[in-house]
C-alpha cells in the first residue's frame, strides 16, 4: 500500500538525500535537494509501522538542480550527483565534513577542480555475454551486472577510446566473456591505467583461463589501433572473487609497467600498484600534507600504510630521515623501486603491519617526530591508532578518504591528547559523494602535562 504527499525538502543527509518531514517522521529521500518541494511517496509496511519513502516528482526543482550527463545515471553508480551542479556539490561536501569535523576545527570549502570531467585515469571495465553479443562496462551499484557505459565523462578519454575498440575486437576474434557461476569463457575485466604527466599508458587484459587464443594478434590490432599504449599485461584471474586481479601475470607488450610524474618525481605504477586516480588533485591534496608538516631537515618521518611510497618519498627531501610502512609486498617493491628511480637515499620501507611496528622496538629506536598516515576507506585501526599514542608523535599528518571513519579517528585522538590544528578538504572525485581530507594533529602538551598530574 502506498500513498503520495507533497513535501518540502529542508535539508541534505549524506550528501545525496534529501531530509523531509510529514507527520513528524524524517524520511531521507534519494536524490533530493534542500529547498526543493517535491511529491514522495510513502510506502506502508503490512502491519503499518515500517514505512519507507521515495521520490515521485519534482513540484519546485532547486536553482541547483541539472539534467544528468550520463545515461547510464542512476544505474551504474559510478556517480550519485550529476543532477546537482558542481558549485552545488562542493557546497554539499562542506556541509557533510561541517557535521562531522566540525567539533575539532574550522572546516574550509572543498578545493574544487576548474574542469571535472575525464579525471580518472584508472579505468576498470567488466565483460559480460548479453543479447546482443559481448558487453564492455561498469558494474551496477551492489550489483555484478554489467551497465554498457560506451563514453563514461569522469573517465580519461583515451581510455574511453581503447575501451571501444576492445569490445569491437572481442567481437572479431569471438571472444567468450567469462561467467562467474558457470567459470567458464575466456575475458573477465580491462584495466586501463594512464599517466597525466607522461601520457603513457597501460592495458591490463584479465582472463579466466590460462590459454589466451591467438593473443599476439589480439595485441597487434590494438596496437595498430592505439599506437599510444606504451605496455599490455595479460593477468590471469580463474577464482571465484570480487577481486579484479588474479596472481599471475605475462607482459604481452612493454616493459609491464608505466611512470607517471608527481609533485615533481617520477612514479613506477604497475598493475597491481596503489595510485590515486586523480593526479591533479592528488599534488594539491599531497602538497598540503607536506606544508602541514613543516619539515625542517631534522625529523625521522614514519609514513604509515604508506602504499607504493608516495608521500614519504615527497617528504623525504625536506626531512632527514623517512621510514615507509606497507603490508603489501608488491607495493613495497614498487616503493623501493620509485625511490632508486629518483636518486632518494633518505628513505627506507619496510613490509609489516603498521600497528605491530609502530609498537616494536624498531619504532621505538627510531622514534619519529611526524608521521603520516593515508589509510583504507575503513579508516586507521583501534591497534594502530593505540600504537601511535604509545609512540607520541609531535604531529601527526592524516589524510582520509572517508570523513566518517576520520571523524570517528579524530575523536580518538583528541580523547588521548590529540588536538586538531588544521583541516582541508579536497575534491578529488567530482560528481560523486566521495571527498578527501588532510588533517593536522599535534600533541596537546597542556592537556598531557595535566593527565600526569
Amino acid at each position: 500500500m502506498s500513498k503520495q504527499y507533497r513535501v518540502k525538502c529542508r535539508e541534505t543527509d549524506q550528501l545525496c538525500r534529501g531530509l523531509v518531514t510529514f507527520n513528524n517522521s524524517i524520511f531521507a529521500i534519494d536524490g533530493l535537494l534542500d529547498g526543493e518541494t517535491a511529491k514522495i511517496e510513502l510506502v506502508y509496511g503490512k502491519d503499518r509501522r515500517s514505512t519507507t519513502a521515495k521520490l515521485a516528482s519534482l513540484e519546485e526543482p532547486s536553482p541547483f538542480r541539472q539534467e544528468p550527463f550520463c545515461k547510464a545515471f542512476g544505474r551504474c553508480g559510478g556517480c550519485q550527483l550529476q543532477y546537482a551542479s558542481y558549485e552545488k556539490q562542493l557546497a554539499l561536501k562542506k556541509a557533510a565534513a561541517c557535521r562531522l569535523l566540525s567539533p575539532y576545527a574550522a572546516v574550509p570549502d572543498v578545493s574544487g577542480m576548474k574542469n571535472p570531467y575525464h579525471y580518472r585515469h584508472k579505468i576498470h571495465a567488466a565483460f559480460c555475454r548479453s543479447r546482443r553479443g559481448i558487453e564492455l562496462g561498469i558494474y551496477e551499484e551492489n550489483t555484478h551486472r554489467v551497465v554498457t557505459v560506451s563514453d563514461c565523462s569522469i573517465q580519461n578519454k583515451t581510455a574511453n577510446a581503447i575501451l571501444r575498440t576492445i569490445r569491437k575486437l572481442t567481437e572479431t576474434f569471438r571472444l567468450p566473456a567469462y561467467n562467474e557461476d558457470t567459470r567458464q569463457g575466456l575475458l573477465r575485466h580491462v584495466l586501463i591505467r594512464c599517466g597525466y604527466a607522461t601520457n603513457q599508458i597501460m592495458v591490463v587484459l584479465v582472463i579466466g583461463q590460462e590459454d589466451f587464443p591467438r593473443k599476439n594478434s589480439f595485441v597487434e590490432q590494438l596496437r595498430a589501433a592505439h599506437p599510444e599504449i606504451t605496455t599490455i599485461v595479460q593477468n590471469i584471474n580463474n577464482k571465484k572473487t570480487s577481486m579484479v586481479l588474479g596472481d599471475h601475470e605475462t607482459v604481452l607488450y612493454g616493459k609491464g609497467y608505466i611512470e607517471d610524474s608527481l609533485c615533481g618525481l617520477t612514479f613506477r605504477i604497475s598493475p597491481k600498484a596503489f595510485y590515486q586516480v586523480n593526479p591533479e588533485q592528488t599534488e594539491l591534496l599531497y602538497q598540503t600534507a607536506i606544508q602541514y608538516a613543516k619539515l625542517t631537515g631534522q625529523e625521522t618521518v614514519f609514513d604509515a600504510y604508506c602504499g607504493t611510497g608516495t608521500i614519504g618519498l615527497i617528504a623525504a627531501k625536506s626531512a632527514a630521515r623517512v621510514i615507509g610502512i606497507e603490508n603489501n609486498a608488491s607495493a613495497v617493491r614498487d616503493a623501493a623501486a620509485n625511490a632508486k628511480a629518483n636518486s632518494i637515499k633518505n628513505i627506507e620501507f619496510i613490509q609489516a603491519d603498521a600497528a605491530k611496528y609502530l609498537n616494536s622496538p624498531a619504532a621505538k629506536n627510531n622514534r619519529s617526530d611526524i608521521v603520516f598516515l593515508d589509510p583504507p576507506r575503513s579508516g586507521a585501526s583501534e591497534t594502530f591508532l593505540k600504537s601511535l599514542v604509545m609512540l607520541a608523535p609531535q604531529n601527526v599528518v592524516y589524510v582520509s578518504c572517508n570523513l566518517e571513519t576520520l571523524a570517528r579517528d579524530l575523536a580518538y585522538l583528541v580523547k588521548k591528547d590529540y588536538k586538531v590544528e588544521k583541516i582541508k578538504l579536497v575534491d578529488l572525485f567530482p560528481w560523486t559523494v566521495n571527498c578527501e581530507a588532510v588533517v593536522l594533529l599535534s600533541k596537546d602538551e597542556v592537556d598531557s602535562k595535566k593527565n600526569l598530574d
